[in-house]
């Protein structure tokens, strides 16, 4: 009975430093997720915090368990990289000839992890500076990557029109201002219309000029973005 209460007694005294730094890093990892959500990216809030939380407790529980135990301080924690690394390459997709999505999740989840390790570790100063250094890059960058036509992206669309060779032949037209062609098309009929719908890939700046010329075409009775196809 002597040995468990002291036990009970050793753990409690170190329960507050714990839970206050599992608080932190739920904090600093909902704060990165959050602005992962807002843009509807594949790995968001709860992906984002449950990463951070789990470094941080990885963390904890490698140095605890090397005390009470007498073991290596970061045998546990070393196994936080590949297992990182593991989920960040399932979020990375490559579904067309030169396109691969999900690079910049993965490397979100990458950082993240390490922002739990500082939490876990007690570099408080760190895992803050680091959380508001990743927020500023992926506010900051990634506008200037879509300011500049930096980066080239896939949109899809929607069009309408009286028959599936007629709508081709016209969106294939507006496309030649940008040098692009339609990817993924699939043609729904109606009685109304024929609708067909498919993906653009391009800059910001070619995606504007190409849904101003497909707008401006008589032949065409509706022209809808339909947003981006599977954002970073």
């Amino acid at each position: 009975m002597q040995h468990i209460h002291e036990v009970l007694q050793g753990e409690m005294s170190s329960a507050g430093i714990f839970l206050l730094r599992l608080m932190l890093a739920a904090l600093l990892g909902g704060a990165i997720g959050l602005e992962r959500e807002f843009k509807h990216r594949p790995a968001g809030l709860r992906t984002n915090l449950f990463i951070c939380v789990g470094a941080a407790m990885y963390t904890l529980l490698s140095d605890a368990i090397a005390v009470r135990f007498l073991g290596d301080h970061t045998r546990i924690a070393a196994q936080i990289i590949p297992g990182i690394g593991f989920i960040g390459a399932g979020s990375i997709l490559h579904n067309r000839d030169n396109l691969v999505t999900g690079i910049t999740s993965a490397a979100t989840l990458f950082v993240v992890a390490s922002v739990g390790m500082a939490v876990g570790g007690g570099l408080y100063l760190t895992a803050v500076f680091g959380t508001a250094l990743i927020l500023v890059c992926l506010f900051l960058l990634g506008n200037a990557e879509q300011k500049f036509n930096l980066k080239q992206s896939v949109h899809s669309y929607e069009v309408t029109g009286s028959s599936a060779d007629e709508i081709k032949a016209e969106v294939n037209r507006a496309l030649e201002c940008i040098h692009a062609l339609m990817e993924n098309v699939q043609v729904a009929e109606t009685r109304q219309h024929v609708r067909l719908q498919f993906d653009l890939e391009g800059t910001r700046k070619e995606q504007t000029q190409a849904l101003l010329a497909m707008k401006q075409s008589s032949l065409l009775e509706s022209v809808t973005p339909l947003g981006l196809v599977q954002p970073e």
